[in-house]
């Protein structure tokens, strides 16, 4: 049996903006959105919400979808168009750098590629890896001549909404980010001067003619320049989304799809102050908050404070995003928890004292049952978009 929900966003929802209604067709129990009416719930928008019903109503008799489905997320291709997962908004595409289909492939081609390094033996994949959510399961990230970064690689899973990147917040947008590691002589770079580091890379990829050839058809030239090379990966980039987790299809009706234990550990969470750091539809934040990771160190990483000078960045580091945490273990900037329940274990006990300390940071007295709801509740942001990719059966020669 088809079944329609109509889900209003009401401003009483932290999560979700106000004002927003639309329609969810469940079909072979997947979720498919067909219809959205902005405005108030006052009685004036009644008719725009009752043709809707009728409008969902022929979909669900018909069987037929006019409507985009994402595809991307049952494909190995590039769609021609990013159609996001349940519970995420449209992806913002840069004015300079709008989505094509071959565009991502390109982009895909390059980050899976370890030409892009001095070497020929690392790439992004290499710290931001399909089977750890596009992130990396070690603790700390190591890269070209096994060379020992400075911090915990965080994942690249919807990074496309972000305002800022990096933990210290350093780069403004994925072009901006792509360009930093490849200069990095930590990561993927042989020369320690940066503009050389970027000239080399350009010119090894300018050196393969199938790229040459790629990039023509993408860009209009066969010049190979590192504005390219940026644009192109983190086309691919944006496209990498998760959604459609379990709290998503319970936000969206379906009060089965979270267990007893998670629906209790959500309560905890906004009740608790989780969400103070960790809200929105991608459980983040774009400020920067020090919470006491290694703030006991004799050398503490001062975060933040690095880019800005600022007293009040001392050691604040950006949130990241909870969706799909249970797989971008090990924990914070330093990676220095291996668990979930080591996260809450250490939020609970009000983190480490320093001079900088966020004001929100305080022992919470969490019972074990608490713990393991929130842990729960953690697990069930976990959802799809982004598995289906696969590395490149070859590269361009």
């Amino acid at each position: 049996m088809k079944g329609l929900i109509l889900l209003d966003r009401r401003t009483d929802d932290y999560l979700f903006m106000p004002t927003l209604s639309f329609f969810i067709q469940i079909r072979n129990n997947k979720i498919l959105v067909i219809g959205l009416c902005l405005g108030s719930f006052r009685e004036e928008n009644m008719l725009i919400r009752f043709l809707l019903i009728l409008l969902g109503t022929c979909f669900s008799l018909t069987g037929k979808e006019s409507y985009p489905t994402p595809t991307h997320r049952t494909t190995k291709e590039m769609p021609a168009q990013i159609v996001p997962p349940l519970g995420l908004p449209p992806v913002p595409w840069p004015a300079d750098n709008q989505y094509t289909a071959d565009k991502a492939e390109l982009g895909r081609l390059l980050y899976f590629d370890t030409r892009l390094s001095g070497d020929n033996t690392v790439s992004c994949s290499t710290c931001h890896n399909i089977p750890c959510g596009f992130g990396d399961c070690r603790a700390i990230a190591i890269g070209i001549d096994q060379r020992k970064g400075s911090r915990h690689t965080p994942t690249i899973l919807n990074a496309a909404y972000l305002k800022f990147l990096f933990w210290d917040g350093r780069a403004r947008s994925l072009e901006e980010q792509g360009m930093g590691p490849i200069a990095n002589p930590n990561e993927m770079a042989k020369d320690d001067n940066p503009h050389e580091a970027h000239l080399q890379c350009q010119e090894r990829i300018a050196g393969i003619e199938g790229y040459r050839v790629l990039f023509k058809k993408v860009f209009g030239s066969d010049e190979v320049t590192l504005s390219h090379i940026a644009k192109a990966i983190a086309t691919f980039e944006r496209s990498v989304l998760s959604g459609n987790s379990p709290f998503d299809r319970y936000r969206a009706g379906i009060k089965t799809a979270m267990s007893a234990e998670q629906i209790r550990g959500y309560d905890l969470f906004k009740k608790t102050g989780c969400v103070n750091c960790h809200g929105g539809f991608n459980f983040c934040d774009d400020r920067f908050m020090n919470i006491g990771i290694g703030m006991d160190s004799p050398n503490p990483d001062t975060g933040r404070y690095g880019i800005t000078h600022d007293d009040k960045d001392w050691g604040a580091f950006k949130p990241p995003t909870l969706r799909e945490c249970e797989l971008t273990g090990p924990y914070m900037h330093d990676g220095s928890l291996k668990t979930l329940e080591e996260v809450i274990d250490y939020y609970d006990k009000g983190g480490t004292p320093n001079k900088n300390l966020h004001p929100l940071m305080r022992p919470l007295n969490l019972t074990s049952q608490d713990k393991a709801a929130l842990v729960a509740f953690l697990k069930a942001l976990c959802g799809e978009g982004w598995a289906h990719f696969q590395e490149p059966d070859k590269f361009p020669e």
